[in-house]
């Protein structure tokens, strides 16, 4: 009997999930119609796109059914998309079929598929072929390999080389950008052209593409593509929905970049977990959480590959996140070491927080460090301390905040550090310039050099063995807070330049007189390139309370009306801390590219206008420049690939490489 009615039930549940089942694909069947009469005529009837409209299927991911509603119904105007009657009635089925809509597998409406194909060198290759065009394959073997494949006249295919990588955010681990790299000259640049562009739908790019084995990865919010670094085909897409109530920076949208070691691609999701992605397909490997979003964190930045580490950092410093930075284990994800730049009570540093002002004390590890592997240290940067504008309840120096950090990457262990900032009150953090590494003379003799241009708006030059500082000199026209930097090291600040109820105007602005746009430095020149601002912020405070999902800032700040803003490329003289040349740009002071150095006496950069330029990193002279009409929120990159130098950046939400003509 007890057989009988298990039967029974089973019978009713197949009936009952029949009929839930045959319910779910009628609705998908009227949605269809729905969608076929209302969307398909832009969109395609698949979803994947049309000469209209651009494909949606792979954004619905991103979308639940009250934001598909108000999009289908209110329409996009500003992208054109209309808005479309569709009833309370019709919109549940309709929904239900956008939701079985499938993107195309890889590419551009491309389908994989297996195939063998001819070897020039002799010999057959069998596997996934990811992503083709008439003169290029991207294939997939069946050991998990890829291949960047090139046609021959003949009909067979030869493998692409990979001759120099950019296989970290600033190409060389200790952070200089510049390449030996030396087929664009002063005397050929002006015969640069665009070779390829690759488009991610929907974003505002601010990383840098990282380039490793001929292959580039380029990030957004929650997503990576690996990309054909010679041709710009796409061979895998990893993506995951953005995380829905997240605040902070990440919120927006931001992600700069991977880091590559072995076998794996690491990347931070929006609400700071730390992902291993597997280079041959963009599955998740491992997953970790660095901590809880709904405390206010978040993460925006590439990690950092050292030994058998990967090192990452998180946002959330204008929320009141308490700031840490980690190692984790790169094969598992075990989490090796953290070191919290806000030290807890009892831990050396505590006393320069006030009471419990360090429970939401910031100083967060925002942005990717740098590493000296001949001292086998560890740069990182520490954020600004919250409240941001006002100090009242965290009296003292605020440690580790606005900090440099000198630390062992393998134990996590401080060696040294530096304030560049202490009490800030103004928003300068260090974590966007956490010191690039750099052998030098000085006073005629070879030193270990670390270099760091803040935004306070000074210079400094540190040994880097132990912390020394050599040298500190104010870069910009126009400086109100401090008088210089003391014997002491410590900063003479000027009374009467903290944020007030009424408002108090300081230079630099908020933005600092430099941020996270990368510097570089030439060795051949002796010249340490960077972007500047020429800006002044008005200041005010007020009381603040912490609280979970809104900002910690404790006041606001507003760019100052009666001194115009202005970009300017700066060449510094690290020796002196002299500016050696300097270039204003047109525009509005409101764009955040970098710099790249080269070799051959170039330096490429963003120029606030929106051009790509190529500069003589000697005086400044502009020798090349194409117009992107884009504000810039990268930094340029270099590689070599098949035999050809390319110089690539993101442009809004193109990347775009360069090459000269074969």
């Amino acid at each position: 009997m007890r057989f009988v009615r298990k039967i029974g039930i089973l019978l009713i549940a197949a009936a009952v999930s029949g009929q839930v089942a045959a319910y779910a694909q009628d609705n998908v069947s009227v949605g269809r119609k729905v969608f076929e009469n209302r969307c398909s005529g832009c969109h395609g009837s698949d979803g994947n796109g049309g000469e209209l409209g651009p494909p949606i299927a792979r954004r619905l991911a991103n979308l639940n059914d009250p934001q598909v509603t108000q999009i289908v119904r209110n329409g996009i105007p500003n992208a054109g998309m209309p808005p479309n009657n569709v009833n309370d009635q019709e919109m549940p089925q309709l929904i239900s079929f956008l939701r079985s809509l499938r993107p195309r597998g890889f590419g551009f409406g491309f389908r994989a598929y297996r195939a063998t194909l001819k070897l020039a060198k002799g010999g057959e290759l069998s596997g996934m072929v990811l992503n083709e065009s008439f003169g290029d394959t991207q294939l997939r073997d069946d050991k998990g390999a890829i291949h960047l494949l090139r046609k021959m006249e003949n009909g067979t295919w030869r493998e692409a080389t990979s001759e120099v990588n950019w296989d970290t955010y600033n190409g060389d681990i200790g952070g200089n950008r510049y390449t030996k790299i030396s087929q664009i000259t002063k005397n050929n640049v002006k015969q640069l052209g665009a070779r390829w562009l690759f488009n991610v739908p929907n974003a505002r790019l601010q990383g840098t593409p990282v380039v490793a084995d001929g292959v580039m990865y380029v990030t957004s919010a929650n997503e990576c593509y690996a990309i054909d670094a010679g041709a710009g085909r796409q061979i895998w897409h990893f993506q995951r929905p953005r995380t829905r109530g997240l605040i902070g920076n990440a919120a927006g949208g931001m992600n700069r970049g991977v880091a590559v070691a072995g076998d794996k691609v690491f990347m931070v999701t929006d609400n700071a977990h730390l992902l291993a992605l597997k280079k041959s397909t963009g599955e998740v490997a491992w997953e970790t959480e660095m901590a809880d979003w709904h405390q206010n964190y978040n993460a925006t930045s590439a990690p950092l590959a050292i030994h058998n580490l990967v090192i990452a950092g998180h946002a959330g410093g204008e929320e009141g996140a308490r700031g840490f930075l980690a190692a984790y284990d790169q094969q598992t994800g075990k989490e090796v070491w953290r070191f919290w730049t806000v030290p807890g009570p009892g831990e050396p540093g505590a006393e320069t927080w006030e009471g419990d002002s360090w429970k939401h004390g910031g100083a967060v590890t925002w942005f990717t460090g740098t590493y000296d592997p001949e001292t086998d240290t560890l740069f990182w940067g520490g954020g600004n301390p919250g409240e941001d504008y006002n100090g009242d309840q965290r009296k003292g120096d605020d440690l580790y905040s606005d900090c440099i950090l000198a630390l062992d990457p393998n134990t996590g262990k401080l060696k040294w550090h530096y304030q560049t900032t202490p009490h800030d009150v103004w928003d300068w953090d260090t974590a966007g310039e956490p010191g690039m590494v750099v052998d030098a003379n000085w006073n005629g003799q070879p030193r270990k050099l670390l270099l760091d241009a803040n935004r306070n708006g000074f210079f400094y030059v540190f040994d880097r063995t132990d912390g020394k500082l050599l040298l500190a000199k104010q870069f910009i026209d126009r400086l109100t807070w401090a008088k210089g930097i003391g014997p002491d090291g410590r900063p003479i600040k000027v009374e009467g330049q903290e944020p007030s109820e009424k408002g108090t105007e300081v230079c630099p602005s908020q933005d600092g007189a430099t941020n996270w746009f990368s510097p570089s430095y030439n060795p051949q020149t002796g010249l340490f390139y960077m972007q500047t601002f020429e800006k002044c912020s008005i200041y005010t405070k007020r009381p603040a309370e912490w609280e979970a999902g809104h900002a910690f800032l404790g006041g606001a700040q507003r760019v100052a009306p009666d001194y115009k803003p202005k970009r300017i490329l700066r060449a510094l003289d690290p020796q002196t801390g002299t500016v050696k040349w300097q270039v204003p740009e047109v525009g509005l002071a409101s764009s955040w590219g970098g710099t790249l150095a080269t070799a051959t006496e170039i330096v490429f950069y963003g120029d606030d206008s929106g051009a790509f330029v190529a500069a003589d990193a000697t005086n400044g002279k502009t020798l090349w420049s194409f117009q992107t009409s884009q504000f810039w929120h990268a930094s340029p990159m270099t590689y070599q690939f098949d035999g050809r130098q390319y110089v690539a950046v993101a442009a809004g939400s193109d990347v775009i490489a360069f090459a000269l003509p074969e």
